[in-house]
């Protein structure tokens, strides 16, 4: 047996044993991290990105859904509130189920499970008789693309190419505006196909026939090389390693018989010395990469609720759904507008893929939030102007389109990388879970609570608060800021950075 080779020593704030791994494990790492992009590459990921996809997709379906809801089912004001709480209630669940249920069983359980919990959610939720079973459902489903939300981050950051990580995640987390896009085509299509308010059946029917696409589809997804060595699973390991590099598969079978059971351990603690659970994200060696991953995320989400309260303004102004009489043709309208102000989420990560990866995530981050503020600010503007925000559009579009191009070439992209490349391989998904539950509950802070602070001190207030909150998101990432772009995920956890 050769021996283990040192690669981190202690950490300067909380001594601890150092993390020893063997020359082999870091030989196949190696291999992983400087492989070509191939197709096989592209394959995983884009079965890794089907929770993103769809969550965008679920997220617009509802939105369009509810008016139709509303006159079919005679929804009150209480039932409405609770069905689009729902999902986002059920994703706090399940961000947080789901990052301690990929770290016990692997990834690939958790893309399953999840994908079949969608499924059978979308599938109840389209032949639902009563509202009460449809809030149920939309729990389920946010609770499904909650738990998948962790682990498409974990497994692109541990599969992918290490030149190529930062796109295929910025990628991953793209595909969210690419669901809402290719959900406002669906959605006009069965809209023009039903002529019936009862169209929201085949929004959630299409919904299950993707879902259940993915999950077929999965069945021939490789586990994640990185989490196999994690558990000295190193022979498979092997075998899902021969999907994704052009090596020769006898020498990574010698490889792979050297190292037994062997566990590959990259971390600032030693494997005796890690609390239990998420106690390990609030240890000293790890407190500081908790806050980075957490607070952005968090306020940013409160942001992003901020913004859409223009929605309307924006939309009725170009006569979107404005003077539709009807509830069909009312929604139509509200889905092919939407779908135009998608397109400038959809141009942030574009923007983000390419500018990520050259001046790292803190640079971006910190930029996305000055650039957040500022577009709230000249939202501000066109409440404090004559007319109001109504008649200043070219305004009012001026700061959704600053606001949408900084936040996802930004934070949108930068919260979802970090927790993925901050916390070694056995706790990445549970530390990927915990941030996106933080995040999470922010947006369901902004649901409930700014209509509140509209209705008592206006529009204009929640709109300065938000410029606030985008700037102490700022403020966050300055203060508790780890920069280690251009380093690989086993790099992350050298005793240089905090």
């Amino acid at each position: 047996m050769a021996t283990t080779a040192r690669v981190e020593t202690q950490h300067n704030m909380c001594p601890q044993a150092p993390s020893l791994v063997h020359p082999d494990h870091a030989t196949l790492i190696a291999l992983l991290d400087g492989s070509p992009l191939s197709l096989s590459h592209y394959l995983a990921w884009g079965l890794s990105a089907g929770g993103t996809l769809l969550d965008g997709l679920s997220v617009f379906m509802l939105g369009i859904a509810i008016p139709l809801l509303i006159h079919d089912m005679s929804l009150t004001p209480a039932q409405t509130g609770l069905l689009g709480a729902a999902l986002v209630a059920g994703a706090v669940i399940g961000a947080s189920l789901g990052g301690r249920l990929a770290d016990r069983l692997g990834r690939k359980a958790v893309f399953l499970l999840d994908m079949g919990l969608l499924t059978l959610a979308a599938v109840i939720g389209a032949l639902a008789w009563d509202p009460w079973l449809l809030v149920v459902t939309q729990l389920a489903a946010g609770i499904a693309i909650g738990m998948d939300f962790p682990v498409s981050s974990s497994y692109v950051a541990e599969c992918m190419p290490h030149r190529e990580r930062s796109h295929m995640m910025v990628a991953t987390i793209a595909c969210q505006s690419a669901g809402m896009l290719l959900a406002a085509v669906v959605a006009l299509g069965l809209l023009h196909l039903s002529g019936s308010p009862q169209a929201w059946r085949l929004f959630f029917a299409s919904e299950a026939v993707l879902a259940a696409l993915f999950l077929v589809a999965r069945l021939h997804l490789p586990e994640s090389p990185r989490w196999l060595m994690g558990q000295g699973r190193n022979r498979e390991a092997v075998h899902a390693l021969e999907n994704l590099v052009p090596e020769d598969r006898q020498k990574l079978e010698t490889l792979a018989t050297r190292l037994g059971d062997e566990i590959h351990h990259v971390s600032k603690l030693s494997r005796q010395s890690q609390p239990p659970g998420f106690g390990i994200l609030f240890h000293p060696a790890y407190r500081r990469r908790t806050l980075l991953s957490t607070l952005p995320w968090l306020l940013m989400d409160v942001a992003t609720y901020g913004v859409g309260l223009f929605t309307a303004v924006l939309l009725g102004s170009l006569h979107f759904g404005a003077s539709a009489a009807d509830p069909l043709a009312r929604a139509e309208a509200l889905a092919g507008g939407s779908g135009l102000i998608d397109i400038s989420l959809l141009a942030g990560f574009l923007i983000g893929l390419w500018a990520v990866s050259r001046f790292g995530r803190i640079r971006m981050q910190l930029a996305g939030f000055a650039g957040m503020a500022a577009g709230m600010l000249v939202l501000l503007s066109s409440t404090l102007l004559d007319g109001g925000a109504a008649h200043h559009v070219a305004l009012v579009f001026a700061g959704f389109v600053t606001f949408n191009l900084s936040m996802n070439m930004g934070p949108n992209s930068t919260t979802y990388i970090l927790p993925a490349e901050l916390f070694p391989t056995q706790v990445r998904a549970t530390a990927a879970g915990f941030a996106a539950a933080c995040a999470k509950v922010g947006a369901t802070a902004g649901v409930f609570l700014l209509p509140l602070i509209k209705s008592a001190l206006g529009v204009a207030s929640v709109l300065a608060l938000m410029a606030v909150v985008s700037l102490l998101g700022l403020a966050s990432t300055w203060l508790f800021r780890i920069e280690g772009h251009g380093r690989t995920l086993e790099e992350h956890h050298s005793e240089d950075l905090p």
